[in-house]
């Protein structure tokens, strides 16, 4: 996992949304990007570009304005999902 990690939070900092890596888990956990409203409709922003993540509010009122990404696929699918994303935010 932490391969996985490493490309993720790399790829997405490289494209502009910061995140801190975390420590010991298989979640990644970042705060959705400036510019957007709420993390249930930028989850169905990225759902349609087929990337799928975990709205923050589905944890509670205190994960509002996060999201989850989940370290479950192999690496040239993070980047596939990355590559999405990145046209999403531009």
């Amino acid at each position: 996992y932490e391969r996985r990690r490493d490309a993720l939070i790399e790829g997405l900092n490289n494209i502009g949304w910061k995140t801190k890596k975390p420590k010991a888990t298989f979640f990644v956990w970042t705060r959705i990007p400036e510019g957007e409203t709420n993390s249930m409709d930028f989850v169905k922003k990225l759902i349609d570009e087929g990337v799928i993540l975990t709205p923050g509010i589905g944890f509670g009122k205190f994960g509002e304005g996060f999201v989850r990404f989940a370290l479950t696929q192999p690496i040239n699918k993070i980047r596939e999902a990355l590559e999405r994303i990145e046209r999403i935010l531009n």
